[in-house]
């Protein structure tokens, strides 16, 4: 069997005798998460290259601290590692382009210790052209284009980046996201504008917004048809999160299924008044932080000083998502504030590929 090794520098091809020993090759050298791979073979390579018709050595994106150059061909090996199919690589292209703004501190985010992981939500026809699962077990699906879409961007950040646990990855526990983080927003069943179209996409079109994030916070609510009830079990986990960890504001990804949706729909709130309520609500005093075994830090300044979870409104990203049943919701945290900021990057429309999924 011919396959090609992925890793920072340029390909080079291997010979092995199954699946088996292509499996075994690249665990010996550190190119593997630990998972089964898919052999990269040429003839697999080339086929995620044609969809978004792009050369080996085209460079999709460079991340801006180190300037490590990521290559179509880097990126496709890595999709066909993780079990990905070919139409997935307009996605990722996209996907790799948002981690590598500026804005989203990606070297930062993924050398700190903190252990964060990229967040990646889809918006748009997309969704459905590659069928992914925004419904049930919505962070943790079986699904084939969920799972292996964030799982090629860790295998990427891993080989091409060098984001190498104890190496450059000094994260000192990290959380399963960074094997894969990846939900689809549920934008069927419910009234609400889709993430990507209220961060400037135009309706219909396919998007995919990025997040550097700790684990989700998942929190249960069923005794209350109040809105304002439901948004403060939100709110108190969000608290519990800046005394806990981080008190720095920043984006938080707040993602609500269909049962606490509709106590929220049912009622005329659109995303805009979530935002509202969670900004005034999501705040401690640096005082606090004398209650979670923090005094040595409380003492440092003002104790009477108020700090918001969020910069303004519009850094909490609502995201309609989950199976229907269940007062469950979740939030999702910053990895460190407005050290890294959530980044929305359209899929051209000529990369879209007509490949049904499988």
């Amino acid at each position: 069997m011919g396959l090609e090794r992925k890793a920072g520098v340029e390909a080079a091809a291997f010979d092995v005798a199954d699946a088996f020993a292509a499996n075994e090759l690249f665990w010996r050298n550190g190119w593997t998460d630990g998972l089964p791979i898919v052999p990269p073979t040429p003839d697999l390579v080339a086929q995620f290259l044609e969809v978004v018709r792009l050369e080996a050595d085209a460079v999709v994106a460079t991340e801006p601290v180190r300037q490590r150059r990521i290559t179509a061909g880097k990126l496709a090996i890595n999709a066909v590692m993780a079990g990905c199919l070919p139409g997935y690589m307009p996605l990722l292209t996209a996907t790799v382009q948002a981690l590598c703004a500026p804005e989203y501190s990606l070297h930062g985010a993924s050398a700190s210790t903190g252990g964060s992981a990229p967040l990646i939500i889809v918006n748009g026809p997309v969704r459905q052209q590659l069928g992914m699962e925004p419904l049930h077990s919505a962070f943790a699906t079986v699904n084939r284009a969920n799972a292996t879409i964030g799982r090629a961007i860790h295998l990427l950040l891993l080989n091409v980046l060098g984001s190498i646990p104890g190496q450059m990855d000094r994260s000192t526990l990290g959380h399963a996201g960074k094997l894969t983080f990846c939900l689809a927003e549920d934008e069927e069943d419910n009234p609400w504008t889709p993430l990507a179209q209220e961060r400037g996409v135009r309706s219909g079109l396919s998007a995919v917004t990025v997040m550097a994030a700790e684990s989700p916070h998942q929190v249960l609510n069923e005794w209350t048809q109040d809105p304002r009830e439901l948004l403060e079990t939100l709110a108190a986990a969000m608290r519990a999160n800046m005394l806990t960890y981080s008190i720095w504001a920043g984006n938080y990804a707040m993602v609500i299924p269909r049962q606490p949706r509709e106590v929220l729909t049912n009622a005329g709130w659109s995303k805009n008044d979530i935002r509202d309520y969670i900004f005034e609500s999501a705040r401690v005093k640096r005082g606090q932080w004398r209650d979670v075994g923090k005094a040595a830090i409380a003492m440092r300044g003002d104790e009477e000083r108020v700090y918001t979870a969020l910069r303004s409104p519009e850094d909490l990203l609502v995201v309609a998502a989950g199976g229907p049943a269940g007062g469950f919701s979740a939030i999702v945290p910053p990895w460190y504030g407005n050290k890294s900021l959530a980044v929305t990057k359209e899929i051209a429309d000529e990369y879209h590929s007509p490949e049904p999924h499988q």
